[in-house]
């Protein structure tokens, strides 16, 4: 659980039907706010929509060197680019266990917007 914004974000993709396909979005959410900091969306998946999604956060949020990122082993995020963009902003990453998407230490419990 995080005490104060900027602490820990997690990070997710999904996908939205449309009309003209489908629509990818990426987003990143401070777990002590419930706030999106940053997003991106794309008709294809592919790593660039993560980084988007990354740098918009860092860009909006100006976080201070080791705020925790969560996210699962999504292909996205275990790209070199995508841990480059982390390491260049002092972004600690954290990755959930492998065959374990509910594994995040940080969500054992409910953090305050109530998911």
């Amino acid at each position: 659980m995080a005490a104060r914004p900027n602490e820990v974000w997690l990070a997710d993709l999904t996908y939205i039907p449309t009309g003209e396909g489908w629509l990818f979005l990426a987003a990143i959410i401070d777990m002590a706010t419930c706030k999106v900091v940053g997003w991106a969306m794309r008709q294809t998946l592919h790593a660039d929509i993560a980084i988007d999604a990354l740098r918009m956060a860092i860009e909006r949020q100006r976080p201070p060197k080791g705020l925790i990122h969560h996210s699962d082993r999504g292909v996205q995020y275990a790209t070199e680019a995508y841990r480059q963009v982390l390491g260049a902003a002092g972004i600690t990453p954290s990755m959930s266990r492998t065959g374990n998407c509910l594994d995040n230490v940080s969500l054992r419990r409910r953090p305050p917007c109530g998911w």
